[in-house]
């Protein structure tokens, strides 16, 4: 258990022992109670909010509260002092010791450290990537492919039944265009010229390939064949071939999802016509006429009854189409059966889409409260674009006109480690810059090396140490530990805490802003072994101080291995 779980644990039976007491009113609310660190760090160690939060059901003042509240802490084991502070906040100061008691807990508890049961093994859904099967993966499709990935291993680390998974949008128009491309290059592979590629088509060579499997395959048979023969047949041999690219390019990443759902198998088995029959069986859904498009009406715009689905009742702006005028299914109908399916093993469903999706929103959280009868919510995180740049020049990309940059490409000439880095360093919601030569700069403006270096630091340590033939295995006196020192175990000692905050936020680059702050606090204490060489970290005359100081950058390394870890991105031994 870490430092704030422990005293929040403590908090909570001290809050309980003032209801038995009469002084707080008998089952009162108390999850919104925290155990935080103050925001002014000369304040103290710890801070809550308990005061402030459990007044009003109390029926009392916070600053009266607080006064009953303080010496119940102040009694507590670890605690120099307590003070009531504002309208209500405690502030709490802690021993010396008990910074030193949670270094050698993160010491022992190695890598399970910041792992929580706060999700109480509850199933998690994340979708993310779900990118058209129409071409390998490129840069456009690289942040949400991070962000959901880190996510899941985030949301397992706070003890979440996570199951990863990626909607094949294979029921589109797109799919047919896909399989267009392919019969030409299937052509061509046999021996035919076939010029400049159509206008509107693939025209990518990762296609070639493709054609030259279905030649080998089929020969001739489908050359002069009309397109009906053929176009479901080629649909489905690409859209397999396209998959096995996109799942190799994501395993350049270290993704690696646990379903594949197909969007028109889905179909086929009539889950969409069945998730409409559970909307009218609730009287969700009419026929109705959409209103005209808000502003000047298009001259062509006719009024036209469609199948209509309430959504409005569940927070949407209007009720959506379910089917068009033609009958066919819309693709927000398709959506809707699609999260039915996800959410019957589901308690929680999250969807990582790029921001362009962002109009789609509230219909298919509205779709989800509907079939679902609330039992299942879903969060949709939005990604913004990432900008690439290359010699201070933009990088434009366009799959259709077959001018991109390949996430493959991309990792191979930075990195596996940088790209996954990068993508987290900024909030999914804002938009991020990705410049080729910044991001394997070697130095603090870059937020990969700057971590990448303080855990390559430590591993420095320990075998400078070995070689001045210093025993780095003996027990260490943590009680030589200056002030600056256990102020840096305050500081990863807030990691298990920024683990959970995430986890429920569903934001993974708050690992990388705290990795980012953790590593930058740490290269300060280096570097005062710059001026003053008492201060370094291995003093060969020293070795008990020497053991103590590494047992303090033994457990930064460790909490900055698992953060890396969570972000899917190994540790550096050593920095070449």
């Amino acid at each position: 258990m870490s430092l704030y779980a422990h005293y929040s644990l403590m908090l909570d039976e001290a809050l309980a022992a003032l209801e038995a007491e009469g002084a707080l009113p008998v089952g009162i609310d108390r999850r919104n109670v925290a155990v935080e660190p103050p925001r002014d760090a000369s304040h103290g160690d710890l801070a809550t909010n308990a005061a402030m939060v459990l007044a009003k059901p109390a029926g009392t003042n916070p600053r009266a509260l607080a006064a009953l509240i303080a010496p119940k802490i102040e009694a507590m084991s670890g605690v120099t002092s307590v003070e009531v502070a504002g309208p209500g906040f405690i502030n709490i100061r802690l021993t010396d010791q008990a910074w030193r008691d949670e270094l050698s807990a993160i010491i022992v508890a190695g890598e399970s450290y910041g792992r929580s049961t706060v999700g109480k093994g509850s199933r998690v859904n994340v979708e993310y990537v779900s990118a058209n099967p129409t071409g390998p993966m490129h840069m456009g499709h690289c942040r949400g492919a991070v962000v959901g990935d880190a996510l899941a291993s985030l949301l397992e680390a706070a003890g979440f039944d996570v199951t990863r998974e990626y909607y094949v949008n294979d029921a589109g128009s797109q799919v047919d265009t896909l399989a267009r491309s392919v019969h030409l290059r299937y052509r061509e592979a046999l021996g035919e010229d076939i010029g400049e590629i159509p206008e509107g088509y693939y025209p990518g060579d990762y296609l070639v390939p493709i054609g030259q499997s279905l030649a080998s395959e089929f020969g001739a048979k489908y050359v002069g064949s009309p397109e009906g023969e053929w176009l479901a047949l080629f649909k489905r041999k690409a859209v397999v071939a396209m998959l096995d690219l996109i799942r190799s390019d994501l395993a350049l990443l270290g993704i690696h999802h646990d379903v594949f759902a197909s969007e028109m198998e889905l179909q086929e088995a009539g889950l969409v016509t069945r998730s409409m029959a559970t909307l009218e069986a609730k009287g969700l859904v009419y026929q109705g006429v959409l209103e005209a498009p808000k502003g000047e009406a298009a001259d062509d715009w006719e009024p036209v009854e469609l199948t209509l689905f309430r959504s409005s009742q569940f927070g949407d702006d209007q009720d959506r189409p379910m089917k068009k005028s033609d009958g066919s299914w819309t693709y927000f109908g398709a959506d809707a059966a699609y999260h039915l399916q996800k959410a019957a093993s589901a308690d929680h469903l999250v969807n990582i889409w790029g921001a362009d999706h962002a109009g789609t929103v509230k219909r298919v959280q509205a779709a989800v409260t509907a079939l679902t009868d609330g039992r299942v919510d879903l969060d949709v995180k939005l990604v913004q674009m990432v900008r690439l740049f290359r010699a201070g020049e933009p990088i434009k990309m366009s799959k259709r006109s077959g001018n991109f940059v390949t996430l493959a490409d991309v990792v191979r000439e930075v990195g596996k480690d940088v790209v996954r880095f990068m993508m987290l360093t900024r909030r999914a919601d804002a938009p991020l810059d990705f410049d080729f030569a910044k991001v394997v700069e070697a130095s603090k403006d870059n937020p990969v090396f700057y971590v990448q270096y303080a855990h390559a630091r430590v591993a420095s340590l320990g075998r400078k140490a070995t070689e001045m033939g210093i025993a780095t295995d003996g027990p260490a006196d943590l009680t030589l530990l200056d002030a600056e020192e256990l102020a840096l175990v305050r500081h990863a000692a807030q990691y298990p805490r920024v683990v959970e905050a995430a986890a429920l936020a569903h934001e993974p680059h708050r690992i990388a802003f705290f990795l980012s702050d953790l590593a930058a606090a740490f290269h300060a204490l280096w570097n005062r072994g710059n001026d003053d060489p008492s201060r370094r970290f291995v003093l060969e005359n020293k070795p008990e101080l020497t053991r103590s100081r590494l047992e303090l950058a033994r457990a930064l390394a460790q909490v900055i291995r698992s953060g890396l870890a969570l972000m899917g991105v190994a540790a550096a031994e050593e920095m070449r």
